[in-house]
């Protein structure tokens, strides 16, 4: 895996062709037509995307004022985890799924820094479909970083990445196809207690 080290001690690894095009392929349109897609939002105003979360049993996750609870892995989700657990040498016990369906669908800039995340969360994300950029913003100096996420890649967030570096997915005025983001975590049972 390419190594990219940020300031502040973040670091990202990235892996253009973690999965085969076959199976890249085979994976998205499973997932596509199979997982219970939904949308979700806050403030009054749904997110530019659809969702979906998978965690162990008892597994709770928070974010923007949504709760979601543990849904049980599918065969397909279970063999990416095993996949990206072996490469990374980590985790996870949840992924949160997000269907961008065309260019309009985005994830403004955001870090995945909720407390049952812990200190310093490796997160690792595996993006299926049309290739999206995925920008990287420091927080103090606004120093950018942009990677073009390809079908079938592997990219992993570490270090001190969430505490000084938020990322996004922008919008695209391009006709531009769907996308598939399954972005694995590892919450720490003892926050997850509190609901």
């Amino acid at each position: 895996m390419e190594q990219i080290t940020l300031l502040d001690d973040g670091c990202l690894k990235y892996e253009a062709t973690f999965l085969a095009p076959e199976r890249a392929n085979s994976l998205f349109t499973t997932l596509r037509d199979t997982i219970p897609w939904h949308g979700e939002g806050s403030r009054g105003r749904l997110f530019p995307r659809l969702v979906a979360w998978y965690a162990d049993p008892g597994v709770v996750y928070t974010y923007s004022g949504i709760t979601h609870t543990s849904s049980p892995w599918t065969p397909e989700l279970l063999e990416i985890r095993a996949r990206i657990e072996q490469a990374t040498e980590a985790g996870f016990n949840s992924v949160l799924l997000n269907f961008y369906r065309d260019g309009r669908d985005s994830m403004g800039f955001h870090a995945d820094d909720e407390p049952e995340l812990g200190q310093n969360p490796v997160i690792a994300s595996v993006s299926l479909g049309v290739a999206r950029r995925f920008v990287l913003k420091h927080n103090r100096t606004v120093e950018k970083h942009e990677i073009v996420l390809e079908h079938g890649s592997l990219l992993v967030m570490g270090g001190t990445c969430q505490h000084f570096w938020k990322h996004a997915i922008p919008k695209t005025a391009k006709v531009v196809g769907p996308r598939i983001n399954l972005t694995f975590r590892q919450l720490q049972e003892q926050v997850n207690r509190w609901k």
